[in-house]
């Protein structure tokens, strides 16, 4: 399975729509274009999850390692995921308390 990475702007915000499985063979991709996000100069990335069909500890570990890396540069890094098999991941790790989690692009990017 192929990761899909798109990113586009909304309401000063960075939206990375990510596509597929994030595992350990993929999350490298993740993370590279995180960087290349906060290096570039986005301080408020939105990472949509809702095609996302797999999310393993990899991944996990990349996007809590985004969420540092934004929050050291003043930034912050939020969620997009109404999918229940993923938000169970977020569930179980304790990780819903570190990331704000949103329902839509729309509700994340209006700061709801």
């Amino acid at each position: 399975m192929d990761l899909g990475l798109d990113v586009i702007e909304q309401n000063g915000y960075t939206v990375l729509s990510v596509k597929g499985e994030v595992d350990v063979y993929t999350a490298p991709r993740l993370r590279e274009r995180l960087v290349e996000l906060v290096s570039e100069g986005a301080r408020k990335i939105v990472v949509d999850l809702e095609q996302v069909e797999f999310l393993d500890s990899t991944g996990l570990g990349v996007l809590v390692g985004g969420l540092k890396r934004l929050r050291s540069n003043d930034g912050d890094l939020s969620l997009v995921c109404t999918q229940t098999r993923i938000l169970k991941v977020f569930e179980i790790t304790g990780l819903t308390k570190v990331f704000s989690i949103y329902n839509s692009i729309e509700d994340a990017t209006n700061g709801e």
